[in-house]
């Protein structure tokens, strides 16, 4: 089976990492099977970005989500594009500093102030999408959390170690709350 994930929002807020990082801790960390793309406006920053991940125990025949499980949206625009292709049994993630749920949805959601938290804490807006990335692995166990954790750690400068694995943690708090 297939669990299909987009993470999207606004160029600069590190969702194409997020992805990338996501589709490691599945392939590498976890021995699944993944597929990653990405796509991006034509704006440096503020233009609408995503990143896709597909994941899977077996092949995956289509490398394009077409039916999302899991949909991150840290921008009002994405979450109105992309809702309708969310699976009737998926999850919405939201920043809830700048996202409502769209009117047409009323599946689960997880809502969280990520942004302001990473900004708040780090003073690093990018740290959001590491935040955002723990909460949606805890709560959905599509990939192991040592699988993440592993992952992060690969992809981060040393210097930076200690505040990715503070923000998988902050991730994880909003879960239990």
């Amino acid at each position: 089976m297939n669990t299909e994930i987009r993470l999207a929002g606004e160029g600069g807020q590190g969702l194409i990492k997020a992805g990338f990082i996501l589709g490691e801790s599945s392939t590498v960390f976890d021995k699944k099977n993944a597929v990653q793309t990405s796509s991006y406006g034509v704006e440096a920053r503020g233009g609408e970005s995503s990143s896709d991940i597909i994941i899977s125990d077996s092949k995956i025949y289509f490398p394009r989500v077409r039916h999302l499980d899991i949909l991150l949206s840290f921008t009002q625009m994405t979450a109105d594009k992309y809702v309708d292709i969310l699976k009737d049994s998926g999850r919405l993630f939201i920043d809830d500093d700048f996202v409502k749920v769209p009117k047409n949805y009323d599946g689960e959601v997880f809502s969280f102030p990520y942004i302001r938290v990473a900004r708040t804490k780090f003073n690093l807006v990018i740290i959001a999408n590491i935040i955002a990335l723990s909460s949606i692995v805890y709560t959905t166990n599509v990939v192991s959390m040592e699988a993440l954790r592993k992952a992060v750690l690969k992809n981060t400068p040393e210097k930076a170690k200690d505040m990715n694995i503070e923000a998988i943690d902050i991730g994880i708090s909003f879960c239990k709350q």
